[in-house]
């Protein structure tokens, strides 16, 4: 049939229907973009304020959210007390939905003090898991381990465990990889026993993984260098980004540092968008030292 034809079959009244039928088709919007990170939200949980020599705490998300990262923070210790467990749950099939913090007095401490737990969640998202992996149980002073994402995941938290070290250990590292151009990957452990400890212990690094997140970056922020007694800075997420976890490193303090504040901001009402450390001299350190901060981020 010609075009002729089918312009006298279906008449003026056929015409501005397929003409109205394409202008459609050019002038409808698009669909928004959904969010990476639906549903973003930072929540705490606090221990008891007393002076035991052990505290802890457990941070669940909400019913139907999962954990995407995580931080803690130690109030009223001022570089007494160091975390031991810094833990999210799940596994290598499941996704995790909550943090325990436990924390140990180096020395004894005459003053209460309590411990905070920070848990960033959201709704659930694509193949999120947790890994973990653990180093061998030994007598070194230094104690370190990567754990990794499986192949085509990326890493949207952290976290670790000291074990059988019992307040002896400063974790020193919790770095991700990635660069403010790539998505992390995996995440590298690094501990140091405060004092001598003689017996053997073991460390473990947890990575929290799922499928690609758009936008998905890492980012850091550095103190000035020092011998300052507390140092601290915060890493900020780029605009249009929100946070999903991060990670710190002492730089040149050798477990001659505690890092007391791990804590992302944000609240049950609000996505977090930076995250902030803040690291004491365990004793008088005379060296020059600073700390620095990661964020992992995605796009909104």
């Amino acid at each position: 049939m010609s075009d002729g034809t089918r312009l006298r079959r279906f008449g003026a009244r056929g015409l501005v229907i397929v003409l109205a039928g394409a202008l459609v088709g050019v002038l409808a919007p698009a669909s928004p973009a959904s969010a990476a990170v639906p549903g973003l939200m930072r929540i705490s949980a606090t221990s008891s304020f007393t002076s035991n020599n052990f505290q802890s705490v457990v941070a669940v998300c909400p019913v139907g959210k999962v954990l995407l990262g995580a931080g803690y923070e130690i109030i009223g210790a001022a570089g007494e007390v160091t975390v031991d467990d810094f833990r999210p749950n799940g596994s290598a099939t499941t996704a995790p939905t909550s943090v325990y913090v436990g924390a140990y007095e180096i020395d004894e401490l005459a003053d209460p003090w309590m411990v905070k737990a920070y848990a960033v969640c959201a709704d659930p998202v694509a193949g999120l898991v947790r890994i973990a992996v653990t180093n061998a149980y030994d007598a070194a002073d230094v104690h370190s381990v990567v754990a990794s994402c499986p192949t085509g995941k990326v890493l949207t938290g952290t976290g670790f465990e000291m074990q059988e070290v019992v307040g002896k250990g400063i974790v020193d590292d919790l770095r991700p990889n990635g660069t403010s151009a790539t998505a992390p990957t995996a995440v590298d452990v690094r501990a140091y026993e405060a004092d001598p400890f003689f017996g053997p212990w073991t460390l473990t690094a947890y990575a929290v993984c799922a499928n690609p997140l758009p936008g998905l970056v890492q980012v850091s922020a550095t103190s000035g260098t020092s011998s300052d007694d507390y140092r601290s800075s915060t890493a900020v997420c780029p605009s249009g980004k929100v946070l999903t976890g991060g990670g710190f490193e002492a730089r040149d303090a050798f477990g001659q540092v505690v890092v007391d504040d791990f804590s992302p901001n944000g609240g049950p009402a609000t996505g977090p968008t930076s995250v902030i450390t803040g690291a004491y001299e365990e004793d008088p350190y005379s060296s020059d030292w600073s700390v620095r901060t990661f964020a992992l981020c995605a796009s909104m």
